[in-house]
Parts: structure tokens; sequence; C-alpha cells
């Protein structure tokens, strides 16, 4: 949202308040009217949709790409970004960690800059701040240039999405740069504690997870792979155009006409390469890893819901979580209160192929036991009457809508968070995000706890150092079968 219309909101505010005040204090005024007026009908309360559909314009070309255009002219910038539906969740094994290469080798040389350093030079003459990101299930990539320079920042991205040349003497160094990335990771004590888990809970479609990848995979990768990505997903039905900021939605659609809409439409890459679905899992699994950490980490995360199956439970969740990290919930009074965890957070993150479900915490090693028996209760809490209370909902329920607002103010945050619920859950999904989300019940948030979390299978991870491991005797199967909630303290 801009500058001017939240002020011009916040102005519409005060005058209704302040008319209201006046029709309070003062004493009615005669009139020569026999009958009273009648009253005039209260203007319409605008849903967050409605609201959204006043800044956010969309235009779909004949090739198949998504334009969408947020004004904001409040800072005289443009941030130009490019998303595409790939990412790990496009990986078999054979392919696995090249949705981020191939991130890399997009600033690379294309037919418009064929040498090396002709891409990097035409950024620094725009003024750009330029990056790229792969997340599960979208790639992106953006500028943000000074706004008169908005052509030549859409022209940019285009050279780059249209034709790459993936020259070897590029992709070796950069293959390096990935590894280097990897080792970053790596170097982390919790890094082994995620893959791990990970490769548990996701079983034969971890690759489809996996955004750094398999070593071997990238180092050996060729520049004929990156071509069968590039025609696969690289397609302008399978992206969309984000442009954010000090701009027009008329001329940005035909700017976007004219430079991206010769660019052929490919077939649905979705067709010819379904995604399969994630295994559910067969029963309980855990993890310890050990590493030399002072504290004992620990993680438990299920199969959550997919957007596109079942969206309602997606709202469900954003709520559940949100009221149970609130400071003073039951959930945060009874396990970190009490001084049983250090600290404990549950999340959900919304994906289209079964987002996961986590609940992380940390403790110290003597109060392992007894602080997962406390956790342990409390779960087989999450999906009984009064767990939740209507009163819980409210502040949940208008923080998100605060978010969604402040995030507006932000061009190219906000451009970043469009695409990616544009590619993971369908630009009609965030226009109704906070509207839907408003719905929901206490019921609802029990119906997802009972479906998704109570009693369901899941993965249970711990990171602790070999000493204490070694002190507390601990093994898979006791995680797995839940043990510690008939042991207290340690043995």
């Amino acid at each position: 949202m801009s500058n001017s219309l939240i002020l011009s909101t916040i102005r519409s505010c005060l005058m209704s308040c302040a008319l209201a005040l006046a029709a309070i204090a003062l004493p009615a005024q005669k009139t020569k009217q026999a009958h009273p007026a009648p009253a005039a009908p209260a203007p319409a309360v605008l849903t967050q949709r409605a609201k959204l559909e006043k800044i956010i314009h969309t235009k779909i070309l004949s090739n198949g790409l998504e334009v969408i255009v947020v004004e904001n002219h409040g800072v005289p910038l443009a941030t130009v970004e490019l998303d595409v539906r790939n990412g790990s969740f496009t990986q078999t094994h054979e392919y696995e960690g090249l949705a981020h290469l191939y991130e890399h080798m997009f600033f690379k040389s294309n037919k418009d800059y064929p040498e090396p350093e002709q891409f990097i030079d035409r950024a620094a003459e725009l003024g750009a701040v330029f990056n790229g990101q792969t997340q599960e299930e979208v790639v992106n990539y953006y500028l943000t240039v000074p706004a008169d320079s908005l052509v030549g920042g859409m022209r940019f991205l285009a050279s780059a999405f249209r034709s790459p040349l993936f020259r070897e003497e590029e992709l070796a160094p950069e293959r390096e740069v990935v590894l280097g990335e990897y080792d970053r990771q790596e170097s982390s004590p919790y890094f082994r504690l995620d893959e791990q888990m990970g490769k548990t809970l996701y079983t034969t479609e971890w690759s489809r997870k996996n955004k750094f990848g398999d070593r071997d995979i990238v180092r050996t990768t060729t520049p004929e792979k990156m071509r069968i990505i590039q025609h696969r997903y690289y397609v302008p039905n399978n992206a969309a155009l984000i442009v954010a900021g000090d701009v027009s939605p008329d001329t940005v659609f035909k700017l976007a006409e004219k430079i991206y809409g010769d660019i052929a439409r490919g077939a649905d890459p979705f067709i010819a390469n379904p995604i399969p679905p994630i295994p559910p899992l067969k029963g309980n699994d855990a993890v310890i890893i050990e590493q030399p950490v002072n504290t004992v980490a620990v993680i438990m995360q299920w199969l959550g819901p997919s957007v596109g199956k079942d969206p309602d439970a997606t709202y469900a969740a954003d709520v559940f979580s949100g009221i149970l990290n609130q400071d003073g919930s039951a959930f945060q009074r009874r396990l970190v209160d009490s001084g049983l965890w250090h600290s404990l957070l549950v999340n959900y993150y919304t994906l289209n192929q079964t987002g996961p479900i986590t609940i992380s915490g940390e403790t110290t090693a003597d109060k392992l036991r007894p602080a997962l028996a406390a956790l342990d209760e409390e779960i087989a809490k999450f999906d009984k009457p009064g767990y939740m209370s209507v009163a819980e909902l409210g502040p949940q329920k208008q923080q998100r809508k605060v978010g969604t607002v402040l995030g507006l103010e932000r061009a190219s945050g906000f451009a970043h968070e469009l695409g990616f619920w544009w590619s993971v859950a369908g630009l009609d999904y965030y226009m109704g995000y906070i509207d839907n989300m408003a719905r929901r019940t206490p019921a609802d948030l029990r119906a997802y706890a009972h479906s998704y979390i109570v009693g369901k299978p899941h993965v249970t991870g711990v990171l602790l150092s070999p000493e204490d491991r070694k002190q507390l005797n601990l093994t898979k199967e006791e995680l797995i079968q839940g043990e510690h909630a008939n042991v207290v303290g340690v043995q």
C-alpha cells in the first residue's frame, strides 16, 4: 500500500470519528421538515481482497506470462521481478540441487550480453541492485532500479530469461560457488539435524525438498542439463513478471507486451513431468545427531496440508501456530514459563507439495525427558474442546492483517512475497488470505490439529553433545515410542 493511500485511509478514519463525536456531543438542531430525512446508508466495509484489488493489478499475456503490478509512489524506485515455478520440488535425484545452480547461471552471459562482464556492467549502468533466490516451489530473480530506468530493468531480466548461453567457462566456477555455499551451511551444527530430519520426513522424495542439492550432482552437471531446465520450466506460461513501486499499471502492461510478449509459450512442464505426491509416513521415526553443543535442540515434524488440496487447513494452521507462539498462551505457560523449555516455536510452512508442521525447541540435558513428556502431553490436548478460545483468535487475525498492510509499504519485499504466493498457492489464494483466515473458528483449529498432528506419525529429532548422549543413554527407540513419558529426570 502506498504512503498516500495509508494517509488517506487514516484521514478518512479520523474524519469519521470526528463526525461521530460531534453527533454525540452537540444537541440536535431544529428542522422545518415534518418528517425526519431517511438515514444515509452506511458505507460498505471493504474486504481485504477488495482493498488489495485496488492496489494489485494483473494481466495475462497471450503467451501465458502473468504480469502483476503493485503501485507505490512513496519512493522513486521500481522493483522488477521474474518468478518461475521451479525450485527443488521439480528435482528428481539426477537434478538434485540444479534449480539452485541454474539460479546462479541466470545472471551470466546471454545472447544480448555475450561477453562475461557485459551483463554485470549493464546492471551497473542501470544503478540496479539485483539478486535471486531458490526455494522449494519458486525461483525468483529481481532488481531494484530508479523508476526512470524501468524499461532498461525490464529488458535486462528479459535477456537473461530468454537466451542464456550456459558457457562451460562460466559454469565451472559457479559450481564451486554453489559448493562453497553448501560448505558454509554444513559448518553449522544444526545442518545435519535439518538434513536428516528432511530425509526422514520426506523419505523417497527428499530430492523434492533439498534446495542445496547433492554435491556430486552439482559438481558433475553440464550445460546440457541447464538447457533442459530452461526449455522445461523457463517458459512464459510458467512464470510471472512482478513490477512494484513508482510505476503505472498501464505503462507496465504495455512494456511487458512489447518486451516479453514475443517469447514463445512452452509446453506445460507439469503434464510431461508431473510432481509425485509426498508419501505418507508409515509410523513415528527419530533422528539423533551428536555435535559439540551446550544445550539440547529438539525438532518434531509432521507432514502438513497441501494448499492445493486442503486450503482451509492452511488458514487454520497459521492461526493455530500464532496462538501457541503468543506470550502467555497456555502452551507457553506450561512448557516455557514452567522452566522445562528455554523456548518453543510452532510453525506451518505453506506449500503446494505438502508443507511441514514443525515444533522446535531448546532445553538442557537434565530436563530433556521431562520436557519431552510434557510436550507430548500438551500435543495430545490440541484437538480438545476449550484448548483454544475465541478470544485468542482475535489478536492473531489482527496481527496478520496489519502485517499485510505493512508489507505493502516496502515494494521490493512485497514483490518477493507476491512471487512466493503466486507460485505456491496462486494469486487468488493470497488475495483472499486475510478474509479466509479471519473466518477460522476454534472448531476449525481443532479439526486441523486432529487431521494433521494429534496421534499422527511424526519424526522427532534431537541434537545434543556426545557427552550428554552418553549420560542420558538416549536411543531412537525411546523417541519413537515416547518412553520418556514414563521417565522422570535423567537415568
